[in-house]
């Protein structure tokens, strides 16, 4: 049971780094721009300002994560 443990603490740990979390971040806030853009279909454009908000959200957040 203690190895099990560790090695869950240690897949925390490399998903808590910067680079995994910033770069998810900065796909959401891009992702959110197309959505912002594209003249195709309402709902994605009404879904596009919250996709943003949490990009940037998360982004702000992740920007405090150990390199």
């Amino acid at each position: 049971m203690k190895r099990a443990s560790i090695v869950s603490i240690v897949r925390r740990r490399r998903l808590l780094r910067r680079s995994y979390s910033e770069g998810t971040a900065t796909v959401l806030i891009g992702l959110g721009m197309a959505m912002l853009v594209q003249p195709f279909w309402l709902p994605l454009f009404t879904w596009s300002f919250p996709v943003i908000l949490v990009g940037a959200t998360a982004f702000l957040v992740t920007s405090h994560f150990p390199d």
